[in-house]
């Protein structure tokens, strides 16, 4: 009955069998996420194996309010074919999308982020709370301190280490009763009603337990980052570990202590052995490097000493389809190059066709197998980005001005690798790397806190305002560690510009101690030193936790 409810009540509102739904905005405006369900104007007819009814979950409803939220609890969802919508009469369309509505007179402009990557967490540290109430909409709790990344996935440090809490970023978050963050993931912006469109994160792989919602804001910050690129390579997604979050790093460990435990068993194939016993790096990139000397000091010395048995079989290959580190000096590059083929890392120049469940196949033919893989080869827009009916840059980013505002709609910031400068900005695209995020989030913070001085904080009381000088990014350098207590510190401004380029032990030292002061909180800082001490000492933790 609910859905031939649904169903007459579609057609009473048409006029006909079909939807009037021609565009993003007039959907939304219906309370419907085409983001998720991208074939909803073609099947939104009066199918009714196509819709769900949403009710409300008591327990998880009661949680919510409590924060000043109510949720809707959903159907379970496996495939994008099957079309979300919320209908019912118009009189009652907010609590069709429950959420935070519009801030009203007298109370604090809302600042909603998309995100807890670099810019966001610089922006949202640096806020003015006084002024702004935020609400944070993130599937993570937590900022990834990436340049650290790579060595938590052999045991030099430990994951807690790299991770830092949203709720101590930003105390109003959790101490604020207007400022909340939500464990969700954005899936529409309705930038004409200034609203964002939300579905909570899965609960332990229970997407039945998924709630949508919606919050109103005054000014919007999408800082969502990126998505690891493929080029649209068959099997990348499915048998390659990207290593960008803290449970890429927890997977990446988890196997490889397993595959060196397994490779000792007494029953297992010579051909089997070795396969395990391959590590497999794409892509000679930063991240790539140093992931490979992180693998190489494992090996040296920690696999030497604790599996003897298999000592001499474990080997490191990476594959580059150009040059590695390309953005760095020539001198460090072939610095980089000797000293990984002297630590006994294996350079493979060439492109992958195919990744397979065991092996690669690369464009000439060759067949590589490999127990573990690990995909590094740069970052585009995500999916979620691609699909905003918002200006874009070259390359698919959102397009922003000198003011780091997207252009066309009111209220509306785009920071860190999910933006880019617009061509007719006269400027070019930079690159997606932390330092970049970090100052857009720096100059944001600066901007929103001048707005609310000016009482320009709500929704479009922004217009007249002067906004002062433009965003400028100056590179500070770049930095790279390639294993065995060497490093590269190339401090240039840009690829063809002159500078200063160091390589060996004392950069090794630059690098740790740039990277020590720059964890966000002292008690991470003290986890790193400590962990750095205890590595150097006893060596790594080579205990596998959990599957």
């Amino acid at each position: 009955m609910a859905l031939a409810r649904i169903a007459r009540t579609g057609i009473r509102r048409s006029g006909s069998s079909k939807t009037n739904y021609t565009t993003e905005k007039e959907a939304f405006s219906e309370g419907i996420s085409l983001y998720k369900y991208p074939s909803l104007l073609e099947n939104a007819t009066g199918k009714c194996n196509n819709f769900y009814t949403s009710k409300l979950g008591n327990m998880n409803s009661s949680y919510f309010q409590t924060r000043g939220l109510q949720a809707t609890l959903s159907s379970q969802l496996h495939s994008k074919e099957k079309i979300a919508c919320q209908q019912s009469i118009a009189e009652n369309e907010s609590t069709r999308y429950p959420g935070l509505e519009a801030t009203k007179a007298g109370e604090k402009p809302r600042v909603v982020v998309l995100g807890t990557g670099w810019a966001a967490c610089r922006l949202m540290k640096g806020l003015d709370t006084n002024m702004y109430d935020i609400v944070c909409i993130s599937p993570r709790n937590h900022m990834v301190f990436t340049p650290l990344l790579a060595s938590t996935c052999v045991g030099t440090l430990e994951f807690r280490s790299v991770a830092e809490p949203i709720g101590q970023i930003q105390s109003a978050l959790a101490k604020d009763p207007n400022c909340y963050f939500y464990l969700a993931s954005c899936t529409g912006i309705d930038t004409s009603k200034h609203e964002v469109y939300c579905e909570t994160a899965e609960n332990m792989g229970q997407s039945n337990e998924r709630h949508r919602f919606k919050v109103a804001y005054d000014k919007l910050v999408i800082a969502v980052g990126s998505d690891p690129l493929t080029f649209n390579i068959k099997g990348v997604k499915e048998h390659a570990i990207f290593l960008r979050e803290v449970n890429h790093a927890q997977e990446i460990r988890r196997k490889l202590l397993s595959n060196l435990m397994l490779s000792q068993s007494p029953g297992i194939s010579d051909e089997d052995r070795t396969r395990l016993l391959h590590c497999v790096v794409v892509g000679g990139g930063p991240t790539g490097v140093e992931f490979s000397g992180e693998l190489s000091d494992f090996i040296k010395a920690d696999v030497s000493q604790r599996y003897s048995h298999v000592k001499d079989r474990i080997k490191v290959t990476l594959i580059e389809a150009n040059e590695i580190l390309s953005s760095f000096d020539v001198g460090l590059r072939e610095y980089a190059t000797n000293h990984l083929i002297k630590s006994g890392i294996c350079f493979v120049r060439g492109i992958v066709k195919e990744v397979q469940k065991e092996r690669i196949v690369l464009s000439d033919g060759t067949e590589v197998p490999f127990g573990i893989l690990v995909w590094s080869t740069g970052v585009g827009p995500s999916e979620f980005v691609e699909s905003l009916n918002l200006p874009k840059c070259p390359g698919g980013r959102i397009g922003i001005d000198q003011w780091l505002r997207v252009p066309s709609v009111e209220d509306v910031f785009a920071l860190g690798d999910c933006a880019g400068f617009l061509e007719q900005s006269g400027r070019k695209v930079l690159p997606a790397l932390a330092q970049v995020a970090e100052r857009e989030g720096k100059y944001l913070v600066e901007l929103l806190n001048k707005m609310g001085k000016q009482d320009a904080g709500k929704a479009y009381a922004a217009k007249d305002v002067v906004l002062g000088d433009p965003f400028v990014y100056k590179h500070a350098g770049s930095m790279a560690s390639v294993g065995s207590y060497k490093a590269l510190v190339d401090l240039r401004e840009s690829k063809d510009a002159k500078g200063i380029s160091i390589a060996g032990f004392f950069s090794f030292l630059i690098w740790r101690s740039a990277y020590l002061t720059r964890v966000l909180s002292w008690r991470n800082r003290f986890y790193v030193a400590v962990n750095w001490a205890t590595t150097l000492v006893f060596g790594r933790d080579i205990s596998k936790i959990g599957n």
